[in-house]
């Protein structure tokens, strides 16, 4: 089922660089049931040049405060006029929309959830529900420096958090694929979000070891619901929506070449 709700903005924090959290609630009832890996149309209704939704990833979803968290990059005048939001201001949003991850099936399965920029977004509501379930993930992120890093607190909270930096300010120096984690651990499963090569080179070293291994796809999206055709991804099924049929492929499915 997709929503489109009037939500409550409850609190807009900035972060490092070009980077907004926010966070809404629903004020006419419980937040729809929402799974990690899948997201918002919002409308920018701040911006005058604006006139299409904008895809954001969902962040967090917060049962007890009726909270759903939105790490927003901003990129052009619609995400920079999230900015100006303010408690009690009205968010539009669709959603939600896509298909998400898949779970381990049980806890014994060890899950690495992989992500670089604003590319952690969703891994922190998957983190979120895998502890719920009983299972411990373990992170791991990648920035080009410390002052880059988001929400690493709250990450830590949920599993073991392992980061990579390319000027070596914090954790490993180098990129995500270089961090020695992936050389003193077997993962079974692995699911990655973040820039296109990152993607790529985690997905190849997940072939090597015979892990699972799932990303979620950032292509440029207009409409959300698979209308527009503007977001295709060849794929082995043929050329697929990811608004629609992802954002979450295995990459099993995906032509890349790897």
């Amino acid at each position: 089922m997709k929503y489109i709700l009037d939500l409550s903005v409850a609190e807009v924090t900035p972060l490092q660089g070009r980077f907004l959290l926010v966070k809404a609630t629903n004020l006419k009832g419980c937040l729809p049931e929402m799974l990690p890996g899948q997201f918002a149309q919002l409308r920018m209704d701040l911006s005058k040049e604006t006139y299409l939704r904008r895809p954001i990833s969902i962040n967090n979803v917060d049962r007890e405060r009726n909270e759903v968290w939105f790490l927003v990059q901003m990129v052009g005048d619609g995400t920079r006029s999230l900015a100006a939001l303010k408690p009690g201001d009205t968010l539009n949003a669709v959603l939600p929309l896509g298909n998400g991850f898949t779970l381990p099936s049980d806890s014994s399965e060890r899950m690495l959830l992989v992500g670089g920029g604003v590319g952690i977004a969703p891994l922190l509501f998957l983190g979120k529900v895998m502890v719920e379930a009983g299972q411990k993930p373990s992170f791991l992120l990648g920035a080009r420096r410390a002052s880059d890093l988001m929400l690493t607190d709250i990450f830590r909270t949920l599993g073991d958090v392992y980061i990579t930096t390319e000027d070596g300010s914090e954790g490993e120096k180098g990129l995500v694929t270089n961090h020695s984690v992936l050389g003193q651990n077997v993962f079974d499963r692995i699911a990655v979000c973040g820039p296109g090569p990152m993607m790529k080179a985690v997905a190849r070293y997940a072939r090597s070891v015979g892990a699972e291994c799932e990303v979620s796809l950032e292509n440029v999206m207009a409409c959300g619901v698979g209308a527009c055709l503007c977001c295709v991804e060849d794929t082995i099924d043929g050329h697929l929506c990811v608004c629609k049929e992802g954002p979450v492929f295995n990459i099993n499915r995906l032509k890349w070449q790897i």
